[in-house]
């Protein structure tokens, strides 16, 4: 009994003894990851605000605004989005090292299949606001452009464009972030065919008479 009674106790010291000796092992690594991290946080607020500081310098969502971009919450703009974008690249940059130090190698793995992917949302988010800039702009020439015809029908050709474009920078932004490609490959050929087809429907019909008086001029020129 008392043999039982001895081995038991130097399990017990052994197993806290181990474990003691663990935990100081792993403080130092604990203070070190911290650190890096501290740091990464530190240098990511710092980029966040210098891209807010140069949208406001450059009134960028004032731009945005002005060219239709669709606006968001008045406390959360898109150049706030790109600064979070930018701010949590940095955070994740740092996070691996600390996930390194730290002793945990799938976690770091995983950081690193995030830090791959978040290029894609900022391009993702580029790709967006520059289209609909240019479906605004394309819009407004069309509408300056088009002579001879109706101020509605004009402005329903204007519309009809910026719309069309629009769809196809939500779909390029879907594929970028690889949201349904295969669906979104679909629907783009689908609405380049439809367009194709009504466009060549339309001028088909309105060209009738057009190519019927060409046709008539080549039939009298070969008599």
């Amino acid at each position: 009994m008392i043999n039982l009674l001895e081995e038991t106790r130097d399990t017990l010291v052994n197993s806290l003894n181990a474990n003691a000796q663990a935990v100081v092992d792993f403080v130092p690594r604990l203070i070190a990851g911290l650190l890096i991290l501290l740091i990464g946080i530190v240098i990511s607020s710092i980029i966040k605000q210098v891209i807010l500081s140069a949208s406001r310098s450059l009134r960028v969502d004032l731009f945005l605004q002005k060219y239709g971009v669709p606006e968001l919450r008045a406390n959360y703009t898109w150049t706030n989005i790109l600064a979070e974008i930018a701010r949590w690249f940095v955070i994740i940059v740092f996070l691996i090292p600390t996930a390194d130090v730290w002793g945990l190698p799938r976690i770091g793995t995983l950081l690193n299949e995030i830090l791959l992917y978040l290029p894609n949302v900022f391009v993702a988010v580029v790709i967006g606001l520059v289209g609909f800039v240019f479906a605004r702009l394309a819009h407004d020439v069309i509408l300056a452009g088009v002579k001879g015809i109706s101020r509605d029908s004009a402005n329903m050709m204007a519309s009809a464009t910026q719309w069309i474009i629009n769809v196809f920078v939500v779909l390029a932004a879907l594929n970028q972030l690889g949201v349904a490609s295969d669906l979104i490959r679909i629907l783009f050929t689908g609405i380049v065919a439809m367009v194709a087809l009504a466009g060549g429907i339309a001028f088909g019909l309105g060209g009738q008479k057009n190519a019927s008086d060409i046709l008539n001029a080549i039939r009298k020129s070969i008599k």
